[in-house]
């Protein structure tokens, strides 16, 4: 997932030096025991308490089991926890957890240790640490029922769970002074130390003892860290990984010529975000009729192509195509109309043009830039840059700009895109724009029936899209490449395929 803090993270190994790279027993023509896949990102450390997601899964996923785990199109299904249910308010769940789990300690897995394992993730320091941020308490009841407590109720938090803040670690490594580098965990593979190159090239061997067998499909796991496009491409034509993530869609093409397969999943949306929706430093942007005229500005199409390699789909929503709210007529509601954008202009008055105030980053294209500034301009509308460096993301939240343009992610749940999106105390809210309409809409999410939360679902995501709170242009594809001996099934929401879900081709 292109989550907006890999901006920093991609550029921090950029040039890492790498070894362990070569032909392994995982690359094509190898044994099918051995599965070898290339990763953008070292591990930033092993302590459940603090471990990192998206395009660090696989780490975590390798030693540790969750409470529950996500099907490939995102649907909660049971793991250590069997069965769940809350209670009337929402503000209690309480699960059922296995009985046949142990640590590879020897320690048993129970509703004490799970209960541990919560509270040290909401207080520890993983950048994810705010999925459990409404987790007021959690306790055993009995070895085989958890009881977690809620300040609030949490639509977001079952699928919170089937991420890093459900995984468990065995209470022994708590104190260990190795609790970042050595995981004790009860999942289906153990990290082999002596095999592993820290920073480089990470070594599993298979749990011989892990109680879900069945689930395992190689004897040996190997993650190999790529942290530039041209070392991965060289790794996948050289038949060094299975399959692996991409940093962008430039090499596919080779990639697909040296008998690799793509598996394209869109995470992300990309284009414009208007935060200044009240007029508070740009009183233009203030009037839905402009926020209007600056989607109908872009030739989304056009973007696509050359801004996003033909990898995409043109959308004017920022809700995922698996969320109840996504509408497909919604992709195209503005369509390419440069009359119309001038037409809303001169309605709100701008019939002699505006000038937004916009922030410009390295790390997102300088040719973008033009581009935007030149469809803009087509209208009657001024782009003025400003180059913030190294401090776009927090200059963008303090914030120093009424728009911006942006590759942002499309969170799993509605809960999850209104707090990080458009409730007023929401991240990429900076401006803390309250609207009325979308407060009630997001209560009834929170805290209505299923039915009740998905009308309400779509109603906020048509509320948006007319209100022009975004300009989004596509949904940006990501790639994951696998080689003739490996299939996989991609993970809508995050970047990695989930473990489990590669297998090899007979």
């Amino acid at each position: 997932m292109f989550r907006w803090k890999r901006l920093a993270a991609v550029a921090a190994v950029v040039g890492l030096a790498l070894t362990g790279c070569t032909a392994t027993s995982g690359g094509s023509g190898g044994s099918s025991s051995t599965l070898t896949l290339g990763v953008l990102v070292p591990a930033t450390t092993f302590s459940a308490q603090d471990i990192n997601w998206a395009n660090e899964s696989p780490y975590g996923q390798a030693v540790y089991d969750g409470l529950v785990r996500a099907d490939p199109d995102g649907t909660v299904v049971p793991w250590l926890a069997t069965k769940w249910s809350y209670d009337d308010a929402k503000t209690k769940l309480t699960m059922t957890l296995r009985s046949d789990v142990t640590f590879t300690d020897g320690t048993k897995f129970d509703a004490d240790v799970a209960a541990q394992n919560l509270i040290r993730f909401r207080d520890g320091d993983s950048p994810n640490k705010s999925l459990l941020a409404l987790v007021s308490a959690a306790k055993a009841v009995d070895p085989t029922t958890l009881e977690i407590d809620l300040s609030a109720p949490d639509p977001a938090l079952l699928t919170s769970l089937t991420q890093n803040a459900g995984l468990v670690e065995s209470p022994k490594a708590f104190t260990s002074s190795t609790i970042k580098t050595v995981p004790v965990g009860s999942g289906p593979y153990v990290l082999d130390t002596k095999d592993t190159v820290v920073g480089s090239s990470y070594t599993f061997t298979k749990n011989d003892k892990y109680w879900a067998p069945k689930t395992v499909h190689y004897d040996k796991l190997v993650l190999n860290v790529y942290g530039d496009a041209t070392s991965l491409l060289n790794a996948v034509k050289g038949g060094q990984v299975n399959a692996a993530n991409t940093p962008d869609n430039n090499s596919l093409d080779q990639m697909k010529a040296a008998g690799f397969t793509v598996n394209p999943l869109e995470l992300n949306w990309t284009g414009l975000i208007l935060f200044d929706r009240g007029g508070t430093t740009n009183p233009a942007l203030g009037d839905v009729r402009v926020r209007q005229a600056i989607n109908y500005a872009f030739d989304t199409k056009a973007l696509l192509k050359a801004v996003g390699k033909g990898y995409g789909t043109t959308t004017s929503q920022i809700f995922p195509t698996n969320s109840p709210g996504y509408d497909k007529s919604l992709d195209s509601y503005y369509a390419y109309n440069p009359e119309k954008a001038k037409e809303l202009l001169k309605e709100a008055g701008y019939a002699n043009g505006l000038t937004l105030e916009q922030p410009s980053s390295s790390l997102l294209g300088q040719a973008t830039y033009t581009l935007i500034a030149e469809q803009l301009k087509a209208v009657g509308i001024t782009v003025k840059y400003t180059d913030t460096g190294n401090n776009f993301i927090s200059d963008v939240l303090a914030p120093k700009f009424g728009s911006i343009y942006m590759i942002l992610q499309e969170d799993p749940t509605a809960w999850q895109i209104a707090n990080f999106s458009l409730l007023p105390t929401a991240s990429w809210n900076p401006y803390h724009y309250d609207d009325p309409t979308v407060v009630s809409l997001v209560k009834t999410i929170q805290t209505g029936t299923t039915d009740e939360a998905d009308a309400a679902t779509k109603q906020l995501n048509d509320y948006i899209v007319k209100q022009a709170w975004f300009a989004p242009w596509y949904r940006m594809q990501s790639s994951y490449v696998t080689d003739a001996n490996t299939a996989v099934t991609v993970q809508q929401g995050n970047a990695y395929p989930y473990l489990w879900n590669f297998t090899p081709k007979s």
